[in-house]
């Protein structure tokens, strides 16, 4: 994946993109830090259909969690009620 400052992303942007239709991702940088990456849609359609929620998102999302997996219990023996004096 190739490297763009800022700038050079700016006053080639043209460039940039027939890079990255050509090549793949390309990573765009401020003062040499990584601040974006420019994909094909196809890519970034591919990558957005593929991602879960974090636990965070789906912890708070409006839906019921009525889809969690409870294993069987089976074969479990459930322990005595502690006695507490």
């Amino acid at each position: 994946m190739k490297a763009w400052p800022v700038q050079d992303a700016k006053a080639r942007f043209s460039e940039l993109l027939e890079a990255c239709m050509k090549d793949g991702p390309q990573l765009v940088t401020r003062r040499g830090t990584d601040m974006a990456v420019l994909l094909p849609v196809e890519e970034w359609r591919r990558l957005s259909r593929t991602a879960r929620p974090t636990l965070k998102e789906w912890l708070l999302a409006p839906s019921g969690r009525d889809d969690i997996p409870v294993p069987d219990r089976k074969g479990y023996r459930l322990r005595p009620p502690h006695e507490f004096d």
